[in-house]
């Protein structure tokens, strides 16, 4: 039941029009950004040169490519995510979901792999552009690995507070702007922290960046992988009580 509520889901993503404008404007930018990165990297290349420990291609060009998707998906998660639930309940078709012979577990896992597919897709084209330097160029692909590893945990954190979210209300508006407000918020709590001592050590441990940024330099660190799966088993775990309490009529 889980991969057929996951094929539906993501089937009908890509029924939607707003699913190929996403990735068309995602790519368009990212597309951008790496020429950018390209050319900056090809002026200074000469200076890299006489340096040692020089950083290269990977540090200068598939690192921050990996980032700017990072900082994109956020972006572009409370309209992917908004309808995952919300939509379901506007159309009254969630019932339908309830007597079915899914589980709530089952569900809410079956709509989380479907926007996570998306992603896939999103992650999959803009890692394209790095490997595209293989034609002139080398790659660290340990470090590669390890910003990818961080870019797939970012998004994956990112569907569970999105589809959270879209379980609380029925209409997909509202779900897009909480999901975009809890995001937000977990962007920039770090500034709050800064200077703060303990505190503002702890106010930065939630930041959802601080623990993707390691990873795009090539660190793993248990820590933050551990972060990354608690935040979104967290946010399915709250997925489920929820539905449990709307088919319980609980309010």
């Amino acid at each position: 039941m889980i991969r057929a509520i996951a094929w539906r889901e993501w089937r009908g993503l890509f029924l939607s029009p707003l699913a190929f404008i996403i990735l068309g404007v995602t790519q368009i930018i990212l597309a951008r950004l790496f020429l950018g990165h390209v050319n900056l990297f090809l002026m200074i290349q000469g200076r890299l040169a006489t340096l040692p420990n020089a950083p290269g291609l990977t540090s200068l060009v598939a690192a921050p490519v990996l980032g700017n998707t990072g900082v994109l998906l956020m972006l572009i998660t409370p309209l992917a995510t908004m309808r995952l639930i919300a939509e379901e309940r506007h159309n009254r078709t969630l019932t339908l979901l309830y007597s079915s012979p899914a589980s709530l577990t089952e569900i809410v896992l079956g709509k989380y792999l479907g926007i996570l597919g998306f992603y896939a897709v999103i992650i999959l084209m803009s890692l394209a552009m790095p490997l595209s330097l293989l034609i002139g160029g080398g790659l660290d692909w340990g470090a590669l690995a390890c910003g990818l590893l961080g870019l797939m945990l970012f998004a994956a954190s990112l569907g569970a507070i999105g589809l959270f979210m879209s379980t609380l209300t029925r209409y997909p508006a509202v779900a897009a702007m909480g999901t975009f407000g809890v995001v937000f918020f977990l962007w920039i709590v770090d500034y709050a922290g800064h200077g703060r001592g303990a505190g503002g050590a702890l106010v930065g441990y939630l930041s959802i960046v601080n623990h993707y940024e390691p990873f795009l330099r090539g660190l793993f660190d248990t820590s933050n992988v551990a972060y990354y799966v608690v935040l979104a088993a967290t946010c399915l775990v709250m997925s489920v009580r929820r539905l449990e309490a709307d088919r319980l009529g609980v309010r």
